[in-house]
């Protein structure tokens, strides 16, 4: 795994949320589900995003926008159409003054909307968990942005449209994958324009001194790095890889180092049945001691703490 393969890689889907809307202007929804990561293609029609500090954005068909939360926003026919749906954490809807609408605009599979023949068709993939791997690409995102249809050329939002009104076994595991893909491509075709100015540890992928730097710390967290072994494995000196890293990522190896073990150790302590001592191990750490010192420190809560934090 390369290292824009392992960040990228952060948000992994597991149970999305993912539907499809089918609307007849005028129509408005205010989205306050708090959701770290929202992706909205168009499949046909118009539509306008509204996030509370950025322009509002207009959608076309092919067009893909990345929202990246928890700030709410809006997304409609028109910036001028007041809301008439709220979206609340855990994808409950409610009218603008508190009314529950469970059930009033389903059109079939994870199908929604105000009439079946409504001449805009939209995608949402939602990610609901926030992982700690993928804060490094998170950060690195602007509240809002879009990838125009004709800038690329991408079979996946055309294939996601088919599969999510499907409802055969494994459906969420293939729908989950389709997000997944969906997300990293637009991410790639994003993060390839000079205007996007991507991250440091992006754009340092393609130094073939750095680049393999990274490739190594992220394909062997566990391996006791330091400078002088990474600047043997790429063939050139200490000086000169902590001086061309620190250039291209904009920080040293081992900060960069240190701050990918403890974001890998923060989500592989979400899993059930992880111990302290294992995940220690796996990231780089002699001892439970040793990560719960470093965590601690870098997060300001012990491992145990942020692991009760996340809930079951």
């Amino acid at each position: 795994m390369d290292a824009v393969a392992s960040l990228l890689n952060g948000p992994r889907a597991q149970g999305a949320f993912l539907l499809r809307s089918v609307l007849t202007p005028p129509w408005s929804m205010r989205i306050e589900d708090q959701a770290p990561l929202t992706l909205v293609a168009m499949v046909q029609g118009d539509a306008w995003v509204l996030a509370d500090e950025s322009a509002a954005v207009h959608l076309g068909p092919g067009d893909l926008a990345i929202i990246r939360g928890p700030d709410p926003y809006t997304v409609a026919d028109d910036p001028a159409t007041a809301p008439q749906v709220i979206i609340h954490p855990g994808q409950l809807c409610t009218t603008p003054d508190g009314q529950e609408l469970p059930e009033m605009m389903e059109l079939g599979v994870r199908t929604w909307g105000n009439g079946p023949d409504g001449p805009t068709m939209l995608l949402t993939g939602t990610y609901t968990m926030r992982g700690e791997v993928s804060q490094r690409l998170l950060s690195a995102l602007p509240p809002l942005l879009v990838v125009a249809g004709h800038s690329w050329d991408s079979p996946l939002v055309p294939l996601l449209a088919a599969e999510i009104v499907k409802d055969d076994p494994g459906q969420e595991a293939v729908l989950d994958r389709l997000l997944d893909l969906l997300l990293i491509a637009a991410l790639r075709e994003w993060f390839a324009r000079p205007a996007a100015k991507a991250p440091g540890w992006y754009r340092a992928h393609s130094d073939p001194i750095v680049g393999r730097a990274l490739q190594m710390l992220h394909n062997n967290p566990a391996q006791p790095w330091t400078v002088a072994s990474l600047a043997a494995k790429t063939g050139v000196s200490r000086a000169a890889l902590a001086r061309r890293f620190t250039a291209l990522v904009g920080e040293p190896p081992m900060s960069y180092l240190t701050e990918w073990r403890l974001a890998l150790a923060a989500d592989l302590l979400r899993e059930p049945g992880a111990t302290v001592g294992a995940v220690a191990r796996h990231v780089g750490y002699g001892s439970s001691f040793a990560l719960s010192t470093a965590f601690k420190r870098n997060r300001g809560v012990s491992p145990r703490e942020h692991r009760l934090a996340a809930g079951p």
